[in-house]
């Protein structure tokens, strides 16, 4: 846990290093960091891969060796990692770039230690849990399209068991057995195949007077009715947010970390999926699985802001550990799916909701 002994800062920097020390000794044990980042104060002479380089002025020099480039200017910071562009803003502390190593070094991406060391503020560390938790002090995300005009309709804080299901078959059989969420994430590329699953589902929705999400196919859900759509990050670059907001459809959104989760809130979805939580193999992952410690710290962050649904590797065997976190909803796939017997493995996972609050 020690950052003595390491470099750092570039320039060497005792005093910066000693205050990142004194941050990262309160913030608990994490696993260690997968890339030991250097944080460059001024272009340095040897540029490495994982070189951080800060500039407060517009950068007066090429930086080339593959690194990040950081610019703080008043308020408004930029990260900028090959052709990811991260911009935030929000009030900066005297401690920033010194909380940032001490959350690099609790394995956190850059955009993401960046984010909670925006959030840190002096004397953080003589609190009883000196992790922040204040939404408050959290800072935004900026450059970002605006919301839509009329927020998307709410739906319950808990959502209990999701499951997350490959076809409308799925679908009826899930709700008959007494669930009352569920996705249809249908893989295909079969316009007619799409909408005749997606309005069967839709219709068993309505019947079972279920929460029906249908994943990515937004133009597909509209038409039919459905409860909800569920997009991933990139699909907000492309999706038409004012039409699904207009026809009263929910949103829930993926995020994976800190900076996704602020950036999905500025949409008002209407729920989050945080995710993923363990590793899974239903889908390629963006992001590296953010592990039960990771969950239980966003659940502090968020609960009572919007509906929350962990997701991404979650079975029987973990479900309790993943509900002792506070989230309100879990999405299982291969836990429904696989199982032997359907209606033992919902009843059984049903019951592991049954004593939340």
């Amino acid at each position: 846990m020690s950052l003595l002994n390491r470099e750092v800062f570039w320039p060497p920097a005792d005093e910066l290093v000693e205050v990142a020390e004194r941050i990262r000794a309160r913030l608990g044990e994490w696993p260690a960091a997968e890339t030991r980042w250097r944080i460059c104060l001024t272009a340095p002479e040897a540029p490495k891969a994982n070189d951080i380089v800060v500039f407060t002025e517009a950068p007066d020099v090429a930086v080339n060796g593959g690194g990040a480039i950081l610019e703080a200017h008043g308020n408004r910071v930029t990260l900028r990692r090959g052709d990811e562009r991260f911009a935030l803003e929000g009030v900066l502390s005297d401690d920033w770039l010194a909380a940032l190593a001490a959350f690099l070094d609790c394995n956190f991406e850059p955009h993401d230690a960046l984010t909670l060391a925006l959030a840190w503020r002096a004397g953080d560390e003589n609190k009883d849990d000196a992790w922040p938790v204040d939404f408050a002090t959290f800072p935004r995300v900026a450059d970002l399209p605006a919301a839509p005009e009329r927020a998307f309709p709410a739906c319950p804080d808990r959502l209990g068991l999701y499951p997350v299901l490959p076809s409308a078959d799925w679908v009826e059989r899930v709700l008959e057995l007494g669930v009352r969420t569920t996705q249809l994430r249908r893989k295909s590329t079969d316009s007619a195949d799409l909408q005749r699953e997606i309005a069967r589902s839709v219709e068993a929705g309505r019947r079972h007077d279920a929460q029906l999400f249908i994943n990515d196919h937004w133009r597909e859900a509209i038409a039919a009715g459905a409860y909800g759509v569920h997009l991933g990050q990139e699909d907000v670059q492309t999706a038409d947010l004012n039409a699904i907001a207009k026809a009263g459809v929910r949103l829930g959104l993926s995020t994976h970390g800190y900076y996704e989760m602020l950036r999905a809130l500025h949409f008002r979805p209407s729920y989050l999926a945080l995710g993923a939580v363990f590793p899974t193999t239903t889908k390629v992952m963006p992001t590296k699985p953010q592990g039960l410690a990771r969950l239980t710290r966003y659940v502090q962050l968020l609960s009572g802001r919007v509906p929350l649904v962990a997701i991404g590797g979650i079975d029987a065997k973990v479900m309790p550990d993943v509900l002792a976190t506070g989230v309100g909803s879990a999405a299982v796939v291969r836990a429904v799916t696989e199982a032997p017997d359907t209606a033992a493995a919902i009843s059984s996972l049903q019951k592991m909701f049954a004593g939340q609050r």
